[in-house]
This record gives C-alpha cells, sequence and structure tokens, in this order.
C-alpha cells in the first residue's frame, strides 16, 4: 500500500503529465499561427515550460528526501505549483484557449 507522501507525489506527477500535454497543444498551435502570434505563443511556452521545470525539481527533490524534509519541501511544492496554475490560466486566458 502506498503512503501518503507517495500518493501525494503520484498525484503531483500525473497532474504535471496534463500539464505537458497542453503546453504540446499550444506547440502544435503555435507552429501553424501567423508570426507575430507565433511569437506571443512562444513566450508565453518557454514561460509555462520554466514554471513546469520547477515544479518537476522540486516533487524530485520530495521523491529524494527523508521524512524530516517532507512538509517543508511539501510547502515549497505547493508555492510553486500554484505559480505554475497561475501561469497556465493566465496564458490560456490570454490566448484565449
Amino acid at each position: 500500500m502506498m503512503s501518503e507522501r507517495e500518493v501525494y507525489i503520484e498525484k503531483m506527477a500525473a497532474k504535471l503529465k496534463e500539464w505537458d500535454a497542453k503546453i504540446e497543444k499550444l506547440e502544435a498551435k503555435a507552429r501553424n499561427a501567423q508570426a507575430d502570434v507565433k511569437k506571443e505563443y512562444d513566450e508565453q511556452i518557454r514561460e509555462m515550460k520554466t514554471q513546469r521545470e520547477k515544479v518537476q525539481n522540486k516533487i524530485h527533490k520530495l521523491r529524494e528526501s527523508g521524512d524530516d524534509a517532507w512538509d517543508e519541501l511539501k510547502a515549497g511544492l505547493e508555492k510553486s505549483w500554484k505559480t505554475l496554475g497561475d501561469t497556465f490560466d493566465r496564458v490560456f486566458k490570454r490566448l484565449k484557449q
């Protein structure tokens, strides 16, 4: 049986995969966009990937951490997660997805 920590990490990793799919969708649209719109897509995708990498790194640290660092790392991950979610929301709203 998985621990609460393992369940939490797997849930976060699954959500990250969902966001990867959304990034891929935007990348496909960017490839077909006109030059002026493509530039905006590319900038937004770059920002989303930067935030995504931060979350991925925190998930990795959480997996590797001991129980004593769990609460601190989980709080850091949740903060990064919120930032990533806000970035995705802003980008999709801005690009009217």
